[in-house]
């Protein structure tokens, strides 16, 4: 139903981790958390006719198992912060903006010695240049390259990871120091960054698809709880924080709902569908 002022959204952006699932498992097994409730509640918003869209850090091959889970059979979701958009219900790449990381990469290797380095093949795979207990792979096709390797070809998503650092540490790392030719998202809740194409992110793919789409930019709601979803929160019309989101996150957002582990999303999209 309606929300009783009579708004209702068409489109429905909606982050992953932390959003739909808990984090802090394997983020290979992350879709088995999805609890009953948030399930149901992302199916009714599909069955209204609203387009449901997943939008998410993630890399292409880490969000199928979600689709699945979900029984998204329908529309596109929107993966690698904004850089690849997928056919939902067939796991197609439709489109993809990639960037040339080698130039990229020479600077953050000077800035972050011993940080470790993984590029996206859209579909395929992933290229990393050290496998590391701490370093958790969300695809399972994983090679090992030198960074000669690693920067052969055009990538989608580079990330990075700075083993025995902070978020904190890696961000005062980068701070002096511009980088044009990339997009990056910095995790505060541990030392990692994720860079796409300069411009690049989850709100710039969203405004493609809503203009596709003929949605209103006024009938657009979008759930996250990550840095990486600062742009989205301000794209839509209704952006919604989780409970647990940084401070940072939570101010950005025209509502926080509550946690994850409090079925939040669900919670909320009850108001509308």
């Amino acid at each position: 139903m309606a929300s009783p002022g009579g708004w209702r959204p068409r489109l429905v952006a909606l982050d992953i981790d932390g959003t739909i699932c808990v984090e802090g498992v394997s983020p290979r097994l992350a879709h088995t958390m999805i609890s009953p409730r948030v399930s149901a509640a992302v199916a009714a918003v599909s069955h209204s006719g609203a387009h449901v869209v997943l939008s998410t850090g993630r890399p292409v091959l880490s969000v199928l198992p979600f689709l699945t889970e979900l029984g998204l059979s329908t529309g596109v979701s929107i993966c690698s912060n904004g850089a690849v958009r997928i056919d939902s219900a067939t796991g197609e790449v439709l489109d993809q903006i990639v960037f040339d990381p080698a130039e990229p990469v020479v600077v953050l290797r000077r800035l972050l010695p011993g940080a470790v380095f993984t590029a996206e093949e859209a579909g395929v795979g992933d290229r990393t240049t050290r496998h590391t207990d701490t370093c958790p792979e969300i695809s399972s096709k994983v090679r090992v390259v030198d960074f000669p390797g690693l920067v052969a070809t055009p990538t989608t998503r580079l990330t990075v990871h700075w083993p025995g650092r902070t978020g904190t540490e890696l961000a005062a790392a980068l701070s002096d120091t511009p980088m044009p030719w990339i997009q990056c998202a910095i995790s505060l809740d541990g030392p990692w960054l994720v860079a796409t194409s300069a411009g690049v992110t989850k709100a710039s793919a969203l405004e493609t698809l809503r203009v596709e789409l003929g949605v209103a930019r006024s009938e657009t709601l979008a759930v996250g709880d990550g840095v990486n979803d600062l742009e989205m929160l301000a794209w839509a019309a209704h952006g919604v924080a989780m409970g647990q989101a940084p401070d940072v996150v939570r101010a950005a957002a025209d509502e926080v709902c509550p946690p994850v582990i409090e079925d939040g999303l669900a919670t909320l999209l009850a108001r509308w569908f």
